[in-house]
This record gives structure tokens, sequence and C-alpha cells, in this order.
């Protein structure tokens, strides 16, 4: 009997040692094709300045809330994403509001994550897409393009999307948001902080992109945070990508700039880490809402490059055991 007892226990260690060893090689494994797949992510400069081009361009008249242009800009984005197997989060991809007397409307992608006990929480990946219109002539160009604010940090959303439908790694659920309404006063972006917040969704983190289309100068890392101080996004940021990929612009502090982008209002609604990654440091680019910011005065190897150093840190975000970025 005691021979029998002994063998069966035996047997018993034996399974939960292997059935351990099972989930450790598994998880070592997924580790792995993660890593791989964020190291050979690389991003093509020539489709960056073809869908930059194309926002910026004369025919979309500066993509204005409530305007035909902006609702070509919309199009294009809802192709991409359903091209890149990005799903509507909605019912569609576009959630509307009114502004000002305007219809407009966000334009919305969902990917949900691959984590059963992680999908329910959700980062949100944004940019505003919209501009102002017209701006100040300059001899017979009255078209402010808005080329750096923000058809580069719409690009970098699209980008981030398609990497993330690709591979397919991303643990919790992501939401890749592009803002109407940011040049009415962050209208788009108030409307869909609350109408998340009434739905209740389980929100870790927002990471949104603002005018990254030309690169600071004489710095150690490649953008910088607004709210630097409020939270450990940098820090941790920094770690994920294995790179200094974010510091610290005082001037950005100086002039608010955390209350002044779409982050702000998912700050106000849910008090989680919601930060804006840019390099417009006001030294860098003189073309602001001006009908000069082009798709020509865009640096395109530098926005490749802060996209490929981006998608690690944020894919590594989405599959952390705990919420490891927080307020302070």
């Amino acid at each position: 009997m005691k021979n029998n007892i002994f063998k069966l226990t035996a047997l018993l260690f034996a399974a939960v040692f292997l059935a351990c060893n099972s989930t450790q090689d598994k998880t070592s494994t997924n580790s792995a094709v993660q890593d791989a797949e964020m190291a050979g992510f690389e991003v093509s400069e020539a489709k960056i300045e073809e869908n930059l081009g194309f926002l910026a361009s004369d025919e979309l008249q500066g993509r204005a809330t409530g305007t035909e242009g902006i609702e070509k800009a919309a199009t294009f984005i809802e192709e991409y994403f359903r091209e890149h197997n990005v799903e509507p989060y909605f019912e569609d991809y576009r959630d509307r509001f009114e502004v000002e007397g305007k219809e407009a409307f966000n334009v919305v992608g969902f990917l949900e994550g691959n984590d059963p006990e992680l999908k329910d929480e959700f980062i949100i990946i944004g940019a505003h897409y919209d501009h102002i219109g017209f701006g100040e002539a300059v001899g017979n160009d009255s078209i402010a393009n808005g080329a750096n604010d923000n058809a580069a940090g719409t690009v970098a959303v699209m980008e981030l999307a398609g990497k993330f439908a690709e591979t397919d790694n991303n643990g919790r659920s992501l939401l890749f948001i592009l803002f109407s309404g940011e040049e009415l006063g962050l209208t788009g972006s108030e409307h869909i902080a609350q109408k998340l917040k009434a739905e209740n969704l389980d929100l870790y983190a927002v990471v949104n992109l603002e005018m990254i289309g030309v690169p600071m100068q004489g710095k150690d890392h490649l953008a910088y945070l607004t709210g630097y101080e409020n939270s450990n996004f940098a820090e941790k940021f920094n770690e994920y990508a294995g790179e200094k990929v974010l510091g610290f612009l005082p001037q950005a502090k100086e002039y608010n700039l955390f209350q002044r982008s779409d982050n702000y209002p998912f700050f106000e609604e849910f008090n989680v880490p919601a930060q804006t990654i840019s390099t417009f440091d006001f030294t860098n680019y003189e073309y602001y809402h001006h009908v000069s910011d082009e798709a020509d005065n865009m640096n395109f190897q530098h926005m490749a490059n802060l996209i490929e150093a981006i998608f690690p840190a944020i894919s590594k975000m989405t599959t952390t055991e705990e919420k490891e970025i927080k307020l302070n």
C-alpha cells in the first residue's frame, strides 16, 4: 500500500513538473517570438511619405473639422484599417459627435488582446487628424496642409495599427483613435473619453502622438513626453524599448502642453497615465499653423526611426502582468 502511495505521489509530482516546464517553455517561446517580431519591425519611409503626402495634400484642403477634406481623410484611414484587418470598435469606424453646429467624427480601430486575463484592459494609441483648413496666404497658397500638425502623428498611429494587426502579439486590447475637433478645443477626444468612461472601459494608459515630423537636435532622446513628471511613463517606456526614446522638455512644462493635446481629456475622465509624445520643441520647426506646413518639410527617416522605437515599448506595455506604468 505504501509503495502504491509512493508511486502515485511520484507520478503526480512528475506530471506537475512536466506541466510547469511545458508552461515555461511556452512562455519562453512566446517571448522569443515576440522579441523576434519586435526586432524585425521596420517602417517603410516610402510608405510614410505616400500616406502623409495624401493626408497633407491640397486635395484635402487642410482637413478642417466638418469639411469635405476631413471626410476624405477619414475614408482613407478607414480603408487602411480595413486592409490591415483592424476592426471597428463601434458599429463602424466612426464615433460621431457635433461641434459648432458641424457633424464630426473620430475614427476608431480595435484589436482585441490575445491574453485571456489581460484583454479586458485597454491601451489607447491616438493622434488628431484634423487641422485648421486655411491660413494666412503666402503668394497664391492659403491651404494650411497640416503635415506636421498632425498628419505625422496620424500616419504613425496607422503604421502601429498595421504592425500590431500583423504580429498579433498584444496581450491587452488596443484602440487606435484618430481624433477630430482637436483644433476646436479637444472636442473629439473629450467626446470619446466621456463615452468610454460611461461604458466603464478598463483603461490602462493613453499614448498620444503629436507633431513628430521633424527631429530635435542635440538631445540624447528621440522625443519628449508631456506631463513628464506626472508618472513613471518615460522611465518604463525607455526600459521597454531598450533605449532612451523619451525625455523631458522644459518648454513642455512651461507652456503646459500636457493639457493642450488629446491625452488630457482621458486623464481627466480616467485618472490614468495619458500623455503625448512629440518632437516639436519650438526651435526646430517654424511652420506651426502655417500654409508651409507641407509634406516636403517632413523628415521621413526620423519618423520611421521614432515609430520603430515606439512599437516595442507599446508591445511590452500590452503584455506585462501588472499595470507597471503609474501616476506619481
